[in-house]
């Protein structure tokens, strides 16, 4: 018996020198996530520390994915900046609730108001002024 390759994909758009817009679709779980790990820790190590994840594409996400998420949080918010979440599935939303993360991650219906909520905590100018 063979399994099939996870159905799993990023694709990241640079807004400006700090922000970043990652799309993913497919399942985040315990085969995906050293990938999506790899893609958050890139884009940190690059100085995009306003970062909106557009999960509208995930059908599904274990506690692995819930961990790399946090641990994206936790870089992210020691290097000053924000994370935010575009989450439209109403199964991966109840997940978000279940776990009490909804109270941890700001959730957005679209990426606009996402961008807005992560642009908003960044410095006047988007000067490079303290990028890691």
């Amino acid at each position: 018996m063979s399994f099939a390759e996870p159905r799993f994909r990023t694709r990241a758009r640079d807004v400006d020198a700090r922000t970043t817009v990652i799309a993913v679709d497919g399942e985040i779980h315990v085969s995906t996530v050293p990938e999506f790990s790899g893609v958050l820790a890139a884009a940190v190590d690059a100085g995009r520390i306003a970062i909106v994840l557009d999960l509208s594409g995930v059908m599904f996400i274990d506690s692995t994915g819930l961990s790399v998420l946090l641990n994206a949080l936790r870089r992210v918010t020691r290097a000053g900046g924000a994370m935010a979440l575009v989450c439209q599935n109403p199964t991966v939303l109840r997940l978000f609730e279940i776990t009490r993360l909804d109270a941890t991650f700001p959730i957005h219906a679209g990426v606009e108001p996402a961008l807005a909520a992560v642009r908003a905590t960044q410095p006047a100018g988007g000067s490079d002024a303290g990028a890691p």
